[in-house]
């Protein structure tokens, strides 16, 4: 008997891009899981199935077992610091970069080299606070789940750290780019318990995707 395996998505940019990716290797949802209202979709694998959640959830649901397999940005993966979990392969989908931003008013004077302590706007604290300890800059933190470029206009902060990937919503809010943290894209990521006890069925579908991405 073949073992089951469950993969965890979420809504929104990566799950329209992880979709076809599947479907070249050959796994397609009965449903579409755009308009479903179920969280635990069966495709036309029989042991396969996938679970829709929260993009900030799946490192956790990956690192606990509930799912043997997740797709999940680089940015969710830094951030959550989970330890369970093997990050196997960059999909290379649902690229951007995550950086720091402020108001262009700022930056015709500022220059990043002299910063010594910064209020920052971001929903990426540990990712934040890690760049910049490492770089003896003092941080005050404040987190917020959505419209960072607004911190900035309203005072709440003197900078953001945030994802970017056209640069247009920076751009219509009068905020420019000064730092760079990390190259994101999605990343296929598997429970460490599930390596072992469903070795093969895992490993050979890592290895089809992995060929999948390595064609483009």
């Amino acid at each position: 008997m073949t073992a089951s395996l469950n993969i965890a998505l979420s809504k929104g940019r990566i799950l329209d891009e992880i979709l076809p990716l599947l479907g070249r290797a050959g796994i397609e949802p009965r449903e579409d899981p755009a308009a479903s209202r179920k969280l635990i979709l069966d495709t036309n694998l029989p042991d396969i199935k996938l679970t829709i959640i929260r993009a900030a959830d799946v490192p956790t649901y990956v690192q606990y077992g509930a799912a043997d397999l997740g797709v999940a940005g680089k940015d969710v993966l830094m951030e959550s610091e989970g330890d369970g979990l093997y990050e196997l392969l960059d999909l290379k989908l649902a690229r951007c970069r995550l950086m720091v931003a402020e108001p262009e008013r700022l930056a015709a004077r500022d220059d990043p080299k002299s910063w010594t302590r910064l209020r920052i706007a971001t929903k990426y604290v540990n990712i934040t606070r890690r760049h910049f300890a490492a770089k003896g800059i003092q941080t005050d933190i404040i987190k917020l789940y959505g419209s960072m470029e607004l911190a900035p206009l309203v005072g709440l902060s003197d900078r953001i750290v945030d994802l970017v990937s056209t640069g247009q919503t920076l751009k219509a809010n009068k905020l420019v780019e000064v730092e760079h943290i990390a190259d994101i894209s999605a990343w296929l990521v598997a429970n460490k318990a599930s390596m072992k006890m469903k070795h093969k069925p895992l490993t050979s579908l890592v290895s089809r995707l992995a060929e999948i991405v390595e064609q483009g």
